[in-house]
């Protein structure tokens, strides 16, 4: 019934007519009820809500009072807001102007004072827009003093403001009359409100000025000073080719008189003196100033070197200058050009000095040309010469090894039939000087071989106690018959070497300690150090002097004529070229008198898994008669008939043949395999002891152990040994390794 949001005073009105209406409605039903009871209950209702209407009216009341107080609150603030605006304003330095929607609101006086004439112009309402054209038209404003700052009316003031003035931009610094200077700035406070600042800047365009004639002034001094101390004249036109500015270098090196350096000299005066007194030898009377000029000024640039009359070497240079004027360059190349021309000289000299010694180099070169040619064919005549030496030593090796085979087979069944008697001793002397001649050819075919570039080592890795025991098995008698005690201790170490030279070289050494001791001991042993192990040979010989202990080491050295062997100084050499070519080092230490120590020194490997080596292990059944049929293969019939007397002599039944085809047919009349096959490498033809092998065991579908006996190389048959299954011997076959070897591969044939 009543509505909160009518003003009070309407509320009140209606509040007192509802509670007319109640009143004049208890009066009716009083009339119409007629009982006092009712009458009293309805006054005490109706009291009731006049009472509540009442207090509810009081309340409405207070508090429209109180709103009334807080309205004249608000608008004394509201008044005194605006009358502090209007102080700041007014106390402000600079111009202040709100534009609101694109029309002026409210300025201070010093905004209005920017422009006085136009003072009255500005007033509420006026446009923004307006406000600058205004302004334009003002005479206190300097025409042409105006910088845009690129305000714009678009974007500042909505689509409100901007149909009429699109795009539109305004100063932000104006000049004014008496070189007074302000800067105008914006700021947006919201979309459809924008503030106007005015701040004079005349100090700081004045200061500003001040620095700036300060610098140029600063700089046209420096440029001054600069300018006077150059080394070079520098002078500089304007475009109508008159003298801006110059250095004291540029009239000193040009010779000009005082009168043609000074401000507005032309160039064309210039120019004509140096032709009419003809200061530079180059300038002739001849040529056109327009020349000059109109190739500077074509970007083209000019430059020209010049004499002096003085002497003096100048170059001229002028180029052109952005404002279209130029600058001349003058500098005193006198110094330069001289050491050019000196230069030049000295490389001329020096060409020729260098022409002349190229001539004699290159007939050195066509001389040493020669030279080479002759020695590459002494070298190609050498080389011949060794490789028909290693051939012939080759050739030499096989042709003299097979009779000395056959005599030392010869020699041992005659020394068997002749022990006991008085041939005996003459057998035994006859032995040792065959073992002399086998020992010095093969010292003569280990230095062929050694110095042939053609020879390789068969690197392999091997046990070094199969060594040893070989060199023990091969000189014991030896050194027993001089009464010597030869010692060797067992090693099982592992070493990569070539092993026949190795053994070679061992056995060198051994023997060249047997030839040089008279009695006690020769001892030979390995030392671990490290991945290395030391060899070394220990005698109580006669010993070596300092002097001659790199000297025993040539060929055909001896140190001392007290030894009784037979040979020639060529162990030792031989030792040194097999080491060389493998790598191992050969030391010495010796004392006269007391005994030398030869050591070489080889690499360790891991032990390899390899089948069991035969030994002589001295037993009895070794010794024994052998109870075998053994084919003997060779086309020497020398040595043919001396292996097979002394295979008969150890009890072995012997099938001979010269050829595989023999061999063949001796088989195939026998019906059998032989026990044990000795064949020659050598045969006639193309015939060779490996066709021998392979077509027995073909044959009879045996795999017939075998023993291949040759005056070739051992290390030439390594591979054909390891893939057929051979042992290699070389001639002259050494009794004591054969026997053994014999009875091993047989027995190791039997057992497999």
């Amino acid at each position: 019934m009543i509505d909160p949001k009518e003003p009070l005073e309407q509320q009140v009105e209606r509040q007192a007519k509802i509670i007319e209406a109640l009143i004049q409605r208890a009066s009716r039903e009083h009339d119409i009820g007629g009982s006092a009871y009712s009458l009293f209950q309805s006054a005490i209702a109706l009291q009731g809500e006049v009472w509540e209407k009442t207090r509810d009216l009081e309340q409405a009341l207070d508090t429209l009072g109180r709103a009334s107080n807080q309205l004249k609150i608000a608008e004394f603030a509201r008044e005194q807001t605006e009358r502090n605006l209007i102080d700041a304003l007014d106390a402000m330095e600079g111009g202040f102007a709100l534009f609101t929607n694109g029309k002026l609101e409210i300025c201070n006086d010093q905004f209005k004072a920017l422009a006085p004439d136009i003072s009255g112009l500005v007033v509420p309402g006026l446009g923004f827009d307006d406000y600058f054209a205004t302004l334009g038209r003002s005479v206190d404003v300097v025409p042409g003093t105006a910088t845009s700052n690129g305000i714009s009316s678009t974007g500042a003031f909505g689509k409100a403001g901007t149909s009429a003035i699109e795009n539109r931009t305004h100063p932000s610094v104006l000049g004014l009359r008496n070189d007074r200077w302000f800067q105008i700035t914006h700021k947006r406070n919201s979309d459809n409100k924008i503030v106007l600042l005015s701040t004079e800047i005349t100090s700081v365009v004045r200061q500003s000025r001040l620095e700036k004639d300060r610098l140029i002034d600063e700089q046209a001094i420096f440029l001054q000073g600069a300018f006077d101390n150059m080394t070079q004249g520098v002078c500089t036109f304007s475009p109508e080719g008159t003298l801006l500015i110059n250095n004291e270098r540029f009239r000193e090196l040009l010779r000009l008189p005082f009168s043609l350096v000074r401000k507005r000299t032309s160039f064309n005066q210039i120019f004509e003196f140096i032709v009419k007194h003809k200061t530079l030898e180059s300038v002739s009377p001849g040529e056109e100033l327009e020349s000059w000029v109109a190739m500077v000024r074509a970007g083209e640039g000019l430059e020209r070197k010049v004499r002096h009359v003085s002497g003096e070497i100048l170059n001229l240079r002028v180029h052109s200058l952005p404002d279209q004027g130029f600058i001349m360059n003058v500098m005193d190349i006198t110094a330069e050009t001289q050491t050019t021309e000196l230069l030049e000289q000295r490389v001329s000299e020096r060409t020729l000095e260098l022409t002349q010694a190229n001539e004699r180099l290159r007939r050195q070169n066509e001389e040493q040309g020669l030279i080479d040619e002759q020695l590459r064919l002494a070298k190609e005549e050498a080389e011949e010469a060794v490789s028909s030496k290693t051939k012939f030593f080759a050739a030499a090796s096989h042709d003299l090894l097979q009779p000395i085979n056959a005599a030392k087979l010869l020699i041992s069944t005659m020394s068997e039939a002749a022990q006991d008697t008085p041939l005996s001793d003459t057998v035994q002397r006859l032995g040792r000087s065959f073992n002399s001649i086998e020992s010095l050819l093969h010292a003569l075919l280990d230095i062929s071989r050694l110095d042939s570039t053609g020879t390789e080592m068969s690197m392999s890795a091997f046990g070094l106690g199969d060594v040893l025991r070989s060199v023990q098995e091969d000189h014991a008698q030896l050194a027993e018959e001089k009464g010597i005690r030869l010692d060797i201790v067992p090693s099982s170490i592992w070493v990569r070497s070539d092993q026949r030279y190795l053994r070679r070289s061992v056995q060198n050494l051994v023997v060249n300690a047997i030839q040089y001791t008279q009695k006690g001991r020769i001892l030979v042993g390995c030392r671990r150090r490290g991945n290395t192990v030391v060899l070394e040979v220990w005698d109580t010989g006669i010993g070596i002097s300092k002097k001659d202990q790199q000297r025993i080491f040539s060929e055909f050295t001896r140190v001392s004529t007290e030894s009784t062997g037979y040979g020639m100084g060529l162990g030792l050499s031989i030792v040194d070229r097999a080491c060389r070519r493998l790598g191992h080092s050969v030391s010495i230490r010796s004392k006269p008198g007391v005994g030398s120590v030869f050591s070489i020194t080889l690499p360790v490997v891991p032990p390899m898994e390899r089948d069991a080596i035969m030994k002589d292990d001295g037993d009895d059944d070794v010794l024994a008669a052998m109870d075998l049929i053994v084919l003997i293969v060779e086309n020497n019939p020398d040595v043919l008939f001396a292996t097979m007397r002394k295979v008969e002599s150890w009890g072995g039944s012997v099938l001979t043949a010269t050829s595989t085809q023999e061999a063949l047919d001796q088989v195939r009349e026998i019906g059998m395999a032989p026990d044990i096959i000795l064949a020659d490498y050598q045969l006639d033809g193309a015939d060779n002891g490996i066709k021998t092998i392979l077509a027995l065991r073909a044959e009879t579908g045996v795999d017939i152990p075998a023993i291949m006996i040759t005056a070739s190389p051992e290390d030439a048959l390594v591979k054909d040994s390891e893939a057929h299954q051979f042992t290699v011997l070389t001639k002259p076959v050494k009794l004591s390794r054969l026997r053994p070897l014999i009875d091993w591969k047989t027995r190791r044939s039997e057992t497999s």
